[in-house]
Order: structure tokens, then C-alpha cells, then sequence
């Protein structure tokens, strides 16, 4: 993180809503969203926050993320969610139940 710069769920959701609302590719918005998950995970990794809410967002967006995947090619399905696998798997060590909540959502949303 650069010097003065906070870190805002709010903006990085918004941001996303605004491409959706703008652009509406459904492949971008699932990329966006992909993108939050890991940026946010790396970021509790490296500065282990213990904000409850900052989990329960990126929960919330692992979950979004999971069904706008879905959506898509099975090529590029696959690599949303294998991404999104590597971000359950660091999510395992914030506590909170994040890593449980992420383990039953990949399973929900990837069943063959």
C-alpha cells in the first residue's frame, strides 16, 4: 500500500457496480470481482486485519464472483474459480470461519 492511500471496500464494490451498470460484460464483471477477492485476501494476509466486516465482504464478493463464473465459457470458468480456490486457500488462516464459509461455497457453486 502506497503512502496515504486507504483502503475502501465501498470503492472497490462501487467501482465494480459502475462497470457493471456501464458495460455490463458479464466476463469483465466476474474478472473485477475475481480481482477484489484476490487483492483483498493478499491484503489481510499481509496485514492481518482482524475487521469482521472487511471478512464478510470479501465472503460475500467470493460468492458473487462464484456465480457470475458460473455463467461463463467452461474455459474461463475454470480459470475464475481456480483463482478463486487459491484465495479460499489464504483465506484459511484469517479466522472468522472464512475459509469454512469459502470451502461451502466453492463446493455449492462448482458441483458437477
Amino acid at each position: 500500500m502506497l503512502r496515504k492511500q486507504d483502503t475502501s471496500v465501498s470503492q472497490a464494490k462501487q467501482a465494480i457496480s459502475d462497470y457493471k451498470k456501464a458495460v455490463g460484460d458479464p466476463e469483465g464483471v466476474a474478472e473485477l470481482m475475481v480481482f477484489y477477492c484476490e487483492q483483498a485476501a493478499g491484503f489481510c494476509d499481509d496485514i492481518c486485519s482482524d475487521d469482521e466486516g472487511f471478512f464478510d465482504a470479501l465472503v460475500r464478493m467470493f460468492e458473487q464472483a462464484l456465480k457470475f463464473a458460473n455463467a461463463l465459457s467452461s474455459d474461463r470458468r475454470d480459470d475464475l474459480v481456480s483463482r478463486l480456490d487459491r484465495v479460499r486457500t489464504i483465506s484459511h488462516d484469517f479466522g472468522y470461519g472464512v475459509g469454512d464459509d469459502m470451502d461451502f461455497l466453492l463446493s455449492k457453486y462448482t458441483r458437477s
